[in-house]
């Protein structure tokens, strides 16, 4: 996030306080199979490691510093140190299983919406979990992005705001779709948001809380 190092303990305690209604996370596998906090599939820019997460093991990843003396979370220590609602977003094709696995062990679906770019992720993990609430993430996309959604189920569409459009927004609600924009961190970004009545928006600043409903 934008005021402390990001898919840290430390960002998602500050989000929590900050009053944001749902936080946003995002997971890979470890080598040995733990689902671990982190959005790149690398660990060079975000921490003092090199290389990618999935040839490290979890003990190996936790020697790490991800800022500020910050560890890598596992996502179960995010579950038990915060109480907002997260939205977890699969990266990693593979983790799908494992968060599944997971979310029917600690009974989650009402806490964890289920994001991803991944088509294949999301329609695993909706077959695996009843009830389970998922979004399809797109960043270059066109209005074909709201039958991808339709066919894998999910119940949200969160797409670059960049390149969100009138005709997609319309014809996600004639699909009955949420629609979420992300990153909105500008004023430019928030206008666009409230014009075109989008259910929310992902921020890297928690203080917009104040004009607007968004995750963090």
């Amino acid at each position: 996030m934008g005021v402390e190092p990001e898919n840290t303990l430390r960002s998602f305690i500050s989000a929590q306080r900050a009053g944001l209604d749902v936080i946003e996370l995002d997971l890979h596998l470890s080598k040995d199979g733990a689902l671990v906090v982190m959005h790149d599939a690398d660990l060079d820019r975000t921490t003092d490691g090199k290389g990618p997460i999935a040839d490290r093991t979890l003990a190996e990843l936790r020697e790490l510093d991800a800022g500020r003396g910050e560890r890598i979370p596992v996502f179960e220590e995010v579950l038990d140190t915060v109480s907002a609602p997260l939205q977890a977003e699969i990266k990693d094709v593979a983790a799908a299983r494992t968060l599944a696995d997971l979310m029917l062990r600690r009974d989650l679906v009402g806490r964890v919406e289920v994001f991803s770019f991944h088509d294949e992720a999301l329609a695993e993990i909706t077959e695996r979990v009843p009830g389970v609430r998922t979004g399809l993430i797109a960043s270059r996309y066109g209005t074909d992005v709201v039958d991808r959604a339709v066919a894998v189920g999910a119940g949200t569409l969160a797409l670059n705001i960049r390149r969100l459009t009138l005709e997609t927004v319309e014809l996600a609600r004639k699909a009955d779709l949420r629609v979420i924009g992300w990153v909105v961190n500008t004023q430019e970004h928030l206008r666009l948001v409230r014009a075109l009545e989008l259910d929310g928006a992902t921020t890297d600043y928690p203080e917009i809380k104040r004009t607007g409903r968004f995750t963090a």
